[in-house]
């Protein structure tokens, strides 16, 4: 083959396989922080009981106002559950657990649970719910961290 051919030949290959190269994650890899997403997901629950709690205060007398205050409240409710869905489905799912892992179909039931129950929070106004998705995120975390891992993540706890 001459030298054209194959400089040609290197280029096509090189052209065609960098998406190949690049793509092989959403996110750059080394800026994984996988409590702090544990931690988004708890404020969102967090979040999504405090606007249950209002809508529930709120809808106790009609008026404009509250009628509005609901509407606010009940988007935040349900853009804090997507919020969840989100990072339980393009973080962990797409890019954290895997396959190799002895607790892999233990971390994805957990993770499904967790999903669903997100979506129950964005049609109620029923805390437990939240308190279901706490529970269910903790039992996850167990399987998902190692001991380090947990300990960590009970420190970045603590600065919240």
């Amino acid at each position: 083959m001459n030298y054209l051919k194959q400089k040609i030949l290197i280029i096509s290959f090189l052209t065609l396989s960098a998406n190949l190269l690049i793509a092989h994650c959403q996110i750059p890899c080394g800026i994984y922080n996988d409590g702090l997403r544990i931690i988004q997901i708890e404020e969102n629950f967090k979040t999504i009981e405090k606007a249950m709690n209002k809508i529930i205060f709120l809808s106790s007398e009609s008026n404009p106002f509250n009628s509005q205050q609901i509407i606010r409240w009940t988007v935040a409710k349900e853009n804090h559950a997507k919020d969840t869905q989100n990072i339980l489905s393009d973080y962990f799912l797409a890019q954290r657990i895997k396959k190799e892992n002895p607790n892999y179909t233990k971390q994805l039931i957990f993770l499904h649970k967790l999903y669903v129950n997100s979506m129950k929070c964005k049609q109620n106004v029923e805390s437990d719910y939240v308190s279901d998705g706490l529970k269910l995120l903790d039992n996850f975390s167990e399987l998902y961290f190692d001991q380090h891992g947990l300990q960590h993540l009970k420190e970045m706890r603590k600065l919240d």
